[in-house]
């Protein structure tokens, strides 16, 4: 059991370093191979946990890039207002 939550921890891990295309693209793989079926019930969650993982990923990197367009439109207003 150990060696499985530190296989899932490292894979979080790396999950934490992949830019949005990497992870929309794995995502993506991750959607296809759930919707195949034919693996069994702890592959299929295994894969759904890091599907899960790989959307809060790109989540983060939206949320990010959503910060950035406001930031420089709240800076591009108040410019305009000097």
């Amino acid at each position: 059991m150990a060696d499985a939550e530190s296989a899932d921890t490292a894979e979080l891990v790396e999950i934490r370093g992949f830019g949005y295309e990497r992870a929309r693209d794995e995502l993506v793989n991750v959607v296809k191979m759930l919707e195949q079926g034919g693996m069994d019930l702890d592959e299929s969650l295994a894969l759904w946990e890091r599907g899960e993982a790989l959307a809060a990923r790109c989540e983060q990197h939206l949320a990010g890039a959503r910060r950035r367009v406001e930031d420089a439109i709240s800076r591009s207003d108040a410019e305009e207002q000097v």
